[in-house]
């Protein structure tokens, strides 16, 4: 099976030089294609120089928004300087309420201004979101949006907004945390997302899978914490294959069908 990582960090420091080795890892376990998303000016390079080194890497780049206020003077034209550099996609942007003091205000300049560049340049757009999803919606509703649609990645809202969603583009990717038991109402919402919607993600290091479902494990040498590998993938297309009920060979057809519409075509 082909394999596609809709959404992950591997730029992260937490893996520690060994980037190169997840990469092959990766590749022997059968993923082709990984979006690795940037999320501030600082890591920017380090997604560029992944994508450079490993034809694997989709980059993406963009101002999450836990680092919206850490941005300088000159993050936009930055911003148009390393896409003009290394075509991909923009992301992880978005909105989220449950940092503490979130400053929405900002959050919402800093997304509605990276929304519009991907709709100018109809680039795939990732976003995150957190206890947001009403405005969300509005600004999305309001603001430009890419022809070619963009990711809700980890979509943990309300399964009533998945076809309203939907209709205004957005594709829905499954992490392999939401395999834990204690994840069942997220699993749930998958249930509704339309299979020409469907995507899956490893957001690794983060959102680690259940103990018993992990391939590779790896920890952050510093802290000795497991972090999640991007390796794990096939774990997370078997996990929501037997959550749907369906073979996971049907589903890896229909998530790289996906995957290339979205980023690809």
């Amino acid at each position: 099976m082909r394999l596609y990582d809709s959404h992950n960090h591997l730029q992260d420091e937490r893996f520690a030089g060994r980037q190169e080795t997840c990469v092959a890892e990766a590749e022997q376990r059968g993923v082709v294609r990984m979006v690795v998303n940037g999320s501030c000016e600082a890591d920017w390079p380090r997604v560029q120089a992944l994508a450079r080194a490993h034809p694997i890497v989709l980059p993406s780049f963009g101002y999450h928004p836990w680092h919206v206020k850490d941005r300088t003077v000159d993050w936009r034209g930055n911003l148009v300087s390393i896409l003009d550099q290394s075509r991909g996609a923009i992301g992880e942007i978005g909105l989220d309420r449950w940092i503490p003091d979130p400053d929405l205000p900002q959050q919402e300049e800093v997304f509605c201004w990276q929304l519009r560049l991907a709709a100018e340049r109809n680039l795939a757009a990732s976003i995150h979101c957190l206890k947001a999803w009403g405005r969300l919606d509005e600004l999305l509703r309001s603001e430009p949006r890419p022809e070619r649609g963009f990711l809700l990645h980890s979509y943990g809202g309300p399964s009533e907004m998945v076809m309203p969603l939907a209709r205004l583009g957005a594709y829905f990717s499954f992490p392999g945390y939401f395999l834990h038991e204690r994840k069942s109402r997220a699993r749930d919402t998958f249930r509704h997302v339309p299979r020409e919607r469907l995507l899956i993600e490893t957001d690794a290091p983060d959102q680690p899978l259940p103990e018993r479902r992990i391939l590779a494990a790896l920890t952050e040498p510093t802290t000795g914490q497991p972090i999640n590998h991007p390796a794990n993938l096939p774990a997370v297309y078997t996990g929501l294959a037997e959550f749907l009920g369906e073979p996971v060979e049907t589903l890896a057809e229909t998530v790289e069908q996906n995957f290339i519409r979205l980023f690809l075509s």
